[in-house]
């Protein structure tokens, strides 16, 4: 039984899919919005970014990303023009193709899936296009860089669609007195 856990919390975080995380992450990452946005805002910006690597790696070595996908379910890296090109490359297609087919263009101009699901991501939650991915896709969740910190709309958000920027996040509140273990 997990330390510091009630019962019945440390019976659903040993049901959760992801290695002792609890099965109602996504709900607490909604309750900390305001905890992760006066961190990020308001925190030891150092101390926070040379923590980061460890949390990540610590992060990567429990969650298994396979069993989640959350983020090639209902979100859309921005495609860039190296990443049409490199894509289209490897599919044998015609950058052109690849845009029509699979992409459009949002708000702000920058090119997106056209459908979710991400067209490429595999019933078993690989990724089709895994060595030629946008390069938005193969840094996410940006958990191990500045990105974290400077961009604290986006972290926030995804705090709420990935277990891995949840888990990261709420280490960073336990290092800098935001939270108690």
């Amino acid at each position: 039984m997990a330390r510091n856990k009630k019962p019945k919390e440390a019976e659903e975080q040993q049901e959760g899919d992801n290695n002792g995380l609890s099965i109602h992450w996504e709900k607490e990452a909604n309750e900390h919005q305001k905890q992760y946005k006066y961190m990020l805002e308001r925190g030891n910006f150092n101390k926070m970014l040379k923590a980061l690597p460890e949390l990540h790696d610590a992060a990567f070595a429990k969650i298994d990303c396979l069993k989640c996908a959350n983020c090639c379910k209902n979100h859309s890296p921005r495609f860039k023009q190296p990443d049409i090109k490199r894509i289209a490359k490897s599919l044998n297609m015609k950058e052109g193709d690849l845009v029509e087919n699979y992409l459009m263009l949002d708000k702000e101009g920058d090119y997106v899936s056209r459908t979710k699901p991400c067209p490429f991501l595999a019933e078993d939650n690989t990724c089709n296009i895994y060595d030629d991915r946008p390069s938005d896709c193969a840094r996410y969740p940006y958990t191990d860089e500045d990105v974290l910190i400077k961009r604290v709309q986006l972290t926030l958000k995804n705090a709420t669609v990935c277990p891995i920027t949840f888990t990261v996040l709420e280490a960073l509140l336990v290092d800098n007195g935001g939270k108690k273990q």
